[in-house]
């Protein structure tokens, strides 16, 4: 709107002015038609949101609306899920270490199943289905030895992986003949996860007729084939959609001899470029020859994927859209480290100054839900906007909300 930024019929300079920044904005109306066109291409129940992505009450009780699945990964993300309303049979269960009692409260609120990970994990149902709890539906998740995904750290397909059942020397086999003889646990198929981050769905297909061939050899009743589909973080990535993610997977499941539906957990795809994190320049430091430096008033603790996973973003100033970007800089944020970078090589307008605002795209997914208070900042606050309205989800954490938890106990006082 005459060069300025607007995200769901609000401008973004308003939203910073009325918010504060760091600011997290989400456009709720392209949240949604992404959970549309999932469930377009894969089918009613055969979406999951990966809710590790991103997940508050509004978000949880988002996708149940739009009907996808939700899966979880720990007690608190189970909590999250269950106070947002959402229906535990709506619910499932992740994680390679999950507690007795985070057990115990999936087995009571009655989930729509668990991804068991290890024998350990079995032994602790068995155990809880001893003491009267269950009978619950379980998936097992397998490592198929293949992994894909845009940085080692977030592949998990691989054989050597923390994930899941190994599909060498009868480990797997072991695990489905544990859950067939058990009285407590359903089996309710397998489950696989490749990698995040992948642009190229072609390199799914190995991936999933992998996993399928296991499958159709124990005889699973479903199967679950992750999530990782990747997005455009800049404007070299060309990311596949969700059809194209369904053509690949079922051209490797089918050659396997799976000809049945699969479930699949996007949570970066639904999520990543659906918002956008507002900052604001507090120095601009020029070396020559060298780089120009444009601080901002966040940085690695709402922002961690570039320090974590060396990942590329790109900026722009939203009082200029319409100019051209021929200004070079790195963007960094405010706290004491030098790997603190939002954006490495960022392309802005001249004339940027001092208390300009700047959006950095495509933050929706594992950003807030990675932030911390390093340095005690504390963690932004996270707006919905849509139809010219916006509301709160995350209200911005204050001082106040970091010492709650500071006890400051002190020893008694020595004795001579």
């Amino acid at each position: 709107m005459n060069g300025r930024l607007v995200v769901g019929g609000v401008p973004v300079e308003s939203l910073a002015a009325r918010h504060g920044t760091p600011l997290v904005v989400f456009d709720e109306e392209d949240l949604r038609l992404r959970c549309r066109a999932a469930i377009a291409a894969f089918g009613p129940d055969q979406v999951t949101y990966a809710s590790k992505a991103f997940l508050c009450r509004a978000m949880a009780r988002l996708v149940t609306e739009e009907g996808l699945l939700l899966d979880v990964a720990s007690g608190g993300e189970l909590q999250v899920a269950l106070d947002a309303g959402v229906p535990a049979s709506r619910i499932v269960v992740h994680g390679n270490n999950k507690s007795r009692d985070e057990l115990a409260t999936a087995m009571t609120v009655g989930v729509r199943h668990l991804v068991v990970d290890n024998f350990d994990e079995i032994e602790r149902i068995e155990k809880l289905g001893a003491d009267g709890l269950g009978p619950v539906a379980v998936q097992l998740r397998i490592s198929p030895g293949v992994g894909v995904g845009g940085h080692h750290a977030i592949r998990t397909g691989q054989l050597d992986s923390k994930f899941g059942f190994p599909l060498v020397d009868g480990i797997a086999e072991a695990a489905v003949e544990a859950v067939r003889a058990s009285g407590t646990m359903l089996w309710h198929g397998l489950h696989a996860h490749s990698g995040s981050q992948v642009l190229d769905v072609g390199q799914l297909t190995d991936f999933a007729r992998a996993t399928a061939a296991f499958a159709v050899a124990t005889h699973a009743p479903a199967l679950t084939l992750g999530g990782g589909l990747g997005i455009a973080y800049v404007a070299t990535d060309s990311p596949a959609d969700f059809d194209a993610w369904h053509a690949a997977l079922a051209a490797g499941a089918q050659s396997a001899g799976w000809h049945r539906p699969f479930v699949v957990e996007p949570g970066r795809a639904i999520v990543g470029p659906a918002a956008l994190t507002l900052y604001t320049v507090g120095a601009i430091k020029e070396i020559p020859g060298v780089r120009r430096y444009l601080a901002v008033d966040g940085g690695m603790s709402d922002h961690p994927r570039p320090a974590m996973y060396g990942s590329k973003y790109e900026a722009f100033l939203p009082r200029a859209c319409d100019d051209a970007r021929h200004e070079p800089y790195r963007i960094v944020g405010k706290h004491c480290e030098s790997g603190d970078i939002v954006v490495d090589e960022a392309w802005l307008p001249a004339g940027l100054q001092v208390g300009d605002v700047i959006a950095v795209p495509v933050t929706g997914a594992y950003g807030y839900s990675m932030a911390s208070n390093y340095n005690r900042l504390t963690r932004p606050e996270v707006v919905f906007v849509r139809d010219g309205q916006t509301r709160v989800v995350l209200r911005r954490e204050t001082t106040a909300d970091l010492a709650r938890l500071d006890m400051d106990e002190q020893f008694a006082p020595r004795t001579r």
